[in-house]
């Protein structure tokens, strides 16, 4: 067992502490917004996670799990200081890194000799003599270990990792660090710290790009005749493909692909390198919302303005509550431009979004629609009454940009049925 101090409190820290206080360290959680941290001493989890609440209601009865308001008080006694603070991203692509800075600043006269400080926050190559210089000290260690999670599986995903990468220059410091997992089954990758930090870049960069492969394939199928579905699939089965990450979409989104294909990106061409596949990427995905766009402004006769159109998903992907870089907005700020009036339902209840009607009823969402939009995965759109649907709407309708809906039900009831790369 050992003492593990986290700072930030965000959706990487308040998992990480919780999973690491699950397997038996002893977790001190701080964070600066004092509400924030009361909030989750009373075990009220502020985002949507599956099984978290659950972990910190644990963690916090067994007296394993702490949250504090300051890093000073969490890093007093600790071995291990995770640094998980939010590194925002300019507009060329580069990090931000004043938040890790301050913070290592704040605890590096603090800690006790020997601790060690993880890098868990995504930061650009370099990143962990940044962090050295910040803290001051000859005798603290800087280790990169990044994240892997997925939002909306991130407790599955700490617990049962595809690997655990360890950055780290002091080989001693690697070993302790990795010992913070016994008990969870992967294989570990000890390297350097600049290597440990371009594997998290390049492997949500590779996962972008088979979305925009994909859904560009879907565009040819759409030209061609052919059906994506049995094309991902006959891809899916080669070993070497696999089928992850080969359903179409709206595009890709959320708080990763968009921050570290862009941070990618600016890594290279700082470096000297064109890495014009990547920036290919990245237009292949704003080209596939601005299809999806005209997809639902040619399902309303050529014209969206003053026309109501029913979304059904706000959130970036299913069971999440996180609207960052969502899709589903991306598409709807174009409706909104083109003088569409947008109706929007989400299970996640995401509260007021700028220019969109939010209602806490799906059928609500369709009363007068003229065009019936699913722009996020969520699995109960599968099974809402379609002759309900079809009383409700103003026209028949229905984009499902996430090939989510039985299309048969759908052509049988009447409703022009338009999906993602489908005859």
């Amino acid at each position: 067992m050992s003492r593990i101090a986290v700072i930030g409190t965000g959706y990487v820290g308040l998992t990480t502490g919780a999973c690491f206080a699950h397997i038996g360290h002893e977790v001190i959680c701080a964070d600066i917004d004092t509400d924030k941290v009361a909030r989750l001493q009373r075990g009220e989890i502020p985002i949507l996670e599956a099984g978290l609440d659950n972990l910190v209601k644990e963690g916090l009865e067994d007296g394993r799990l702490q949250f504090v308001v300051g890093a000073a008080a969490a890093v007093e006694n600790c071995e291990f200081a995770y640094l998980c603070v939010p590194t925002p991203q300019g507009d060329d692509g580069s990090a931000d890194l004043s938040y890790i800075e301050a913070a290592a600043r704040e605890i590096g006269p603090l800690l006790p000799s020997e601790a060690i400080v993880i890098n868990k926050s995504t930061v650009p190559v370099g990143s962990t003599r940044v962090v050295e210089r910040a803290l001051g000290r000859d005798d603290i260690a800087v280790v990169s270990n990044p994240e892997f999670l997925r939002e909306g599986s991130a407790i599955h995903d700490f617990l049962n990792p595809d690997r655990i990468v360890i950055g780290a220059e002091d080989q001693a410091a690697a070993v302790k660090v990795s010992s913070l997992y016994i008990g969870i089954t992967a294989p570990v990758i000890v390297t350097d710290p600049a290597s440990a930090e371009t594997i998290k870049y390049a492997a949500n960069a590779f996962l972008a790009t088979k979305i925009s492969f994909i859904n560009a394939v879907a565009a040819v199928c759409e030209a061609v005749g052919a059906d994506i579905k049995d094309v991902a699939l006959g891809m899916g089965y080669d070993s070497r493909i696999g089928h992850e990450f080969l359903k179409p979409g709206p595009g890709w989104g959320g708080s990763c692909f968009p921050k570290d294909t862009r941070a990618m990106v600016h890594i290279a061409e700082t470096a000297g390198y064109d890495f014009h596949l990547l920036r290919g990427v990245v237009e292949v995905n704003d080209e596939q919302l601005r299809r999806v766009t005209a997809k639902i402004v040619a399902a309303a006769g050529g014209s969206v303005d003053g026309k109501r159109i029913a979304v059904w998903g706000l959130t970036f992907k299913a069971r999440t509550d996180d609207l960052r870089e969502s899709p589903s907005l991306s598409i709807i700020s174009q409706l909104l431009a083109l003088g569409a009036i947008v109706r929007g339902y989400d299970p996640s209840g995401p509260g007021p979004i700028d220019g969109v009607e939010v209602v806490d009823d799906p059928f609500v969402a369709v009363e007068g629609a003229a065009v019936l939009a699913v722009l996020t995965e969520w699995d109960e759109f599968r099974w809402l009454d379609i002759d309900k649907v079809a009383s409700l709407v103003a026209a028949k309708e229905v984009v499902d940009a996430r090939n989510l809906l039985d299309r048969t039900a759908f052509i049988r009831r009447g409703f022009n049925y338009y999906g993602i790369g489908r005859r």
